[in-house]
């Protein structure tokens, strides 16, 4: 396993990173301890999370995630400094109006909530989920800044930043000396590339941020289960991703993807579309949400897989996106 700087921090993390929006959801607390020491072992060292987490299925109260990973780390007997946990605040965590954003008030509330469901003692890189368009960027990153200084946090991101406001972020640290955001999440895939594309990943370039992607499987849609001409899976995710990708230009791309998997026999089309976001240098590790062994399996298979110039040019030329 050949580790990654995130961006310009001393966090060395995996080129894969493992996401758990998936537990206590899909993936229950058994299944989440097995995901996560079999991800471990393999040499996966970055954990990605959310206060939220997942707060909309019914009877989950949101913190459910964060504390499934907390309690794993205790029973597997992990040491603190050989896993990078990061996590993020900024939705609603209850019916309380005033439950969520990124005021100072909310964030010291959050941070330590998320200690205590991870029984940790600080968080590598905590992250805001989305702007809070009610708290001026200045309050939020002084807030930060405060959290790095008490020990609680050592490294902050961000996560679905338009451009300008990541730019707005980057010059409010750089004029008041505040703690910048290190790293950005982004929805990133190979049927949903202008949204980071179009300007994000100059900045990201440009200022040297960590870029972990989400979706980097568009929600399952890459991993080749589903056909323009078969019945489509029942699974909890399947009408999510019917209204966002079935489409008559992704049902093309798919065909060429099918072109490109024929010269990798022995890999699948999730390892594919994982290899394609690993080929490009400005990714540092995208966020995969296995539910299960088998399917941590398969993404930790893209790890290895190098697709060739020719056939990465044949995926970018047909999930070409235009302005």
């Amino acid at each position: 396993m050949r580790y990654r700087n995130l961006g310009r921090t001393d966090l060395e993390v995996s080129p894969l990173c493992l996401g758990t929006m998936q537990f206590g959801w899909t993936a229950d607390e058994a299944t989440s301890f097995e995901v996560l020491s079999a991800a471990y072992e393999a040499g996966v060292n970055f954990i990605d999370t959310a206060d939220v987490y997942s707060r909309w299925v019914e009877g989950n109260p949101g913190g459910v995630a964060e504390t499934i990973i907390g309690k794993w780390a205790k029973k597997a007997n992990v040491p603190r400094d050989k896993i990078i946990i990061a996590t993020k605040l900024r939705a609603p965590m209850s019916n309380d109006p005033t439950d969520q954003g990124l005021s100072r008030t909310h964030i010291m509330k959050s941070v330590d909530n998320s200690l205590r469901r991870l029984d940790m003692e600080y968080i590598d890189l905590y992250q805001t989920h989305y702007p809070d368009e009610d708290t001026p960027i200045e309050e939020t990153l002084r807030a930060m800044d405060d959290l790095i200084q008490q020990g609680k946090v050592r490294h902050i991101g961000c996560s679905n930043y338009p451009a300008w406001q990541l730019m707005e972020s980057l010059w409010t640290s750089d004029k008041h000396d505040l703690v910048r955001f290190e790293s950005i999440q982004p929805h990133h895939n190979l049927v949903h590339r202008a949204e980071f594309e179009r300007e994000l990943k100059r900045v990201c370039t440009q200022y040297e941020l960590g870029v972990i992607p989400y979706s980097p499987l568009a929600a399952g849609f890459l991993s080749g289960k589903y056909r323009k001409d078969s019945s489509t899976p029942d699974t909890l995710r399947s009408p999510g991703v019917i209204r966002r990708h079935f489409k008559a230009r992704n049902w093309a791309f798919l065909e060429k993807m099918d072109e490109v998997k024929g010269k990798y026999p022995d890999h699948s089309h999730a390892q594919i579309a994982l290899a394609w976001l690993l080929g490009d240098p400005v990714i540092t590790s995208p966020i995969i949400g296995p539910k299960n062994l088998s399917q941590l399996a398969d993404n930790l298979g893209a790890i290895e897989l190098q697709l060739s110039s020719e056939d990465k040019a044949s995926l970018d030329e047909a999930s070409q996106w235009e302005n």
